[in-house]
């Protein structure tokens, strides 16, 4: 087994103490020492995964002080960030979708500037309703690239996520920039999301790559701030990481 695959090994079993709270928000992880005696492995691979769990948000501290376990049930990755049905799901909550258009249509100018298309190029526009145990959670708006687009008809997009979907078509969506800001809610998504006409809303909009580096996707999704809010978490010599929690839960989700 790898070293890679042994740190991760070991991040998913602290991890699945974490969530299932065997380990309890504020008690001490066991020690370097005690984890590398446990898992018979090398300390190096024990800090590995220590640092990943840093990064997603589950434990703090370190640098001589045993890392405490800081919330629960789960951090959110990078990784996993692109997806909202992997976000849910890591949680340990019920992802939901409902699919309120998916129609070929010529590209507005915002999307086709983010896609490298011209205005009005074909693309594929996709609108879902997401829910977080049945409850309207955030809106989805997102813009393909025509051939990219195309695959959503050959499976359901009230079935999970798009991205899953996508992937066991052969298309690897590998990188995105952000950008976050509030809105005002308009009429039509005041009603699909149960919240009054004006509110804010968490808006982020995206743009994803394949991995060689064609953007294939603009979205500009919705969030009700009552039930998520967003949080950048960085350490000095780690990546960024971005985290989406549920308010007044004290959850990383």
């Amino acid at each position: 087994m790898t070293s890679g695959s042994l740190h991760a090994k070991l991040a998913d079993a602290l991890r699945e103490r974490i969530v299932s709270g065997a380990l309890a928000v504020g008690e001490p992880l066991p020690s370097e020492a005690r984890l590398v005696e446990e898992f018979g492995t090398s300390r190096g691979t024990v800090r590995q995964a220590l640092s990943a769990l840093r990064n997603e948000g589950l434990i703090e501290g370190g640098q001589g002080r045993r890392p405490i376990v800081r919330r629960r049930p789960m951090g959110q990755p990078f990784e996993t960030f692109l997806s909202f049905s992997a976000w849910v799901e890591r949680s340990g909550h019920r992802p939901g979708q409902r699919t309120i258009e998916l129609a070929r249509r010529g590209a507005d100018p915002v999307a086709a500037g983010a896609l490298g298309l011209e205005p009005g190029e074909p693309v594929i526009d996709v609108l879902r309703l997401r829910l977080l145990d049945d409850e309207p959670v955030m809106l989805e708006r997102s813009t393909f690239a025509l051939d990219i687009g195309l695959l959503l008809f050959e499976f359901d997009t009230d079935a999970g996520s798009i991205y899953a979907g996508l992937l066991a078509r052969g298309v690897q969506i590998v990188a995105a920039t952000h950008t976050i800001d509030a809105v005002a809610a308009p009429a039509e998504d005041a009603r699909l999301l149960g919240v009054p006409k004006g509110g804010p809303l968490l808006r982020e909009r995206r743009t994803a790559s394949t991995t060689d580096g064609r953007p294939v996707e603009y979205a500009d999704d919705r969030y009700r701030p009552d039930r998520a809010t967003f949080t950048i978490a960085n350490e000095r010599a780690h990546h960024l990481a971005l985290v989406r929690t549920v308010p007044g839960t004290g959850e990383a989700l």
